[in-house]
């Protein structure tokens, strides 16, 4: 008798096959994922060293606003990368 989980897994793969991805394809995702790892560690030295200015200055309603942005910079770039590696994926489908 198959537990509820294995049913839905079932269900699941029949609705949306996996796909097996060769090992260039593969590395190209990697590439993707390196190159935004990258881009958010940038950005991150970059704003921190800002924020990091702005709190010894003693200005923290700039430091806050800083750390927003770093926030939302870092989301985008995710957002990016994940919406790169999808348009990918579906690449590697046709």
């Amino acid at each position: 008798m198959k537990s509820a989980y294995e049913l839905a897994m079932e269900r699941l793969e029949k609705a949306s096959p996996s796909i097996s991805l060769s090992e260039d394809q593969k590395k190209e995702i990697a590439e993707v994922d390196s190159s935004y790892r990258a881009k958010i560690a940038e950005k991150e030295i970059f704003l921190k060293d800002q924020i990091r200015n702005a709190r010894n200055a003693g200005n923290s309603e700039e430091a806050e606003s800083l750390e927003k942005q770093l926030a939302s910079e870092i989301r985008r770039l995710q957002d990016g990368c994940e919406a790169k590696k999808e348009k990918l994926r579906v690449s590697f489908e046709k």
